[in-house]
């Protein structure tokens, strides 16, 4: 390989790696099933959240699903390009990150941000946990099926309240991707979004303690 091409090679990781995954990441997949499958603008109703929550109470269980597996492959696409066999070559031996779990880490992290940071919505956006799950599904499906319980937990057995359960989940992906993976990468990984998620659940903390947020209605129909 010439010195020309080397230098491609490493800035097509070092560059694509954050700004290609928080690009994924921030496609506001809910304004847009809002808008072209609903002719209705998410960020006008209910919370003005554009995440699946949001989605499930306004454009009702189909909208729902369908936002909320496409913010979640947000999470997944970028993960499984970093693990390209080419780009796993370029990064680890040319650019020195080493390990294949940093690499997917920091792919995960920027694509979590572009879903909360968007650049097509004013740098606003949805609040990550359905991308975050992505992510963690990607890095390691065990953990990720542990995270899901402890929504389910939250949510559905302990509360009525999606937030609760999505930052039940939150606090454990740290410990479940380091369980299974026993990556402090992805562990920090874990601990970085479960700090975002709480930051963007904010003001449902606020609600939460005020007794005013709203609970999970399953099978919801459109408004």
């Amino acid at each position: 390989m010439t010195d020309a091409g080397l230098a491609g090679l490493i800035a097509l990781v070092v560059l694509f790696i954050p700004i290609g995954a928080f690009l994924i990441g921030s496609i506001p997949f809910g304004y847009l099933v809002g808008r072209f499958a609903y002719r209705t603008d998410l960020r006008q109703h209910g919370s003005g959240n554009i995440g699946a929550m949001n989605a499930l109470r306004t454009l009702g269980t189909k909208g729902a699903v369908a936002v909320l597996l496409l913010d979640a492959a947000k999470g997944v696409i970028p993960v499984a390009l970093v693990l390209h066999p080419m780009i796993l070559h370029v990064g680890s031996t040319y650019v020195g990150f080493g390990h294949t779990d940093r690499l997917a880490s920091i792919a995960g992290g920027c694509a979590v941000l572009g879903h909360c940071f968007s650049p097509w919505l004013g740098w606003k956006g949805g609040k990550g946990v359905a991308t975050a799950f992505g992510v963690i599904f990607a890095l390691c499906w065990p953990a990720g099926l542990i995270c899901v319980v402890a929504w389910l937990l939250g949510a559905l057995a302990v509360t009525r309240y999606s937030s609760v359960g999505s930052m039940l989940a939150m606090v454990v992906a740290p410990f479940a991707l380091y369980g299974f993976t026993r990556s402090p990468a992805e562990a920090l990984f874990g601990v970085f979004v479960a700090l975002l998620i709480f930051w963007t659940h904010r003001e449902n903390i606020a609600r939460l303690r005020a007794g005013t947020e709203g609970p999970i209605t399953l099978f919801a129909r459109r408004a």
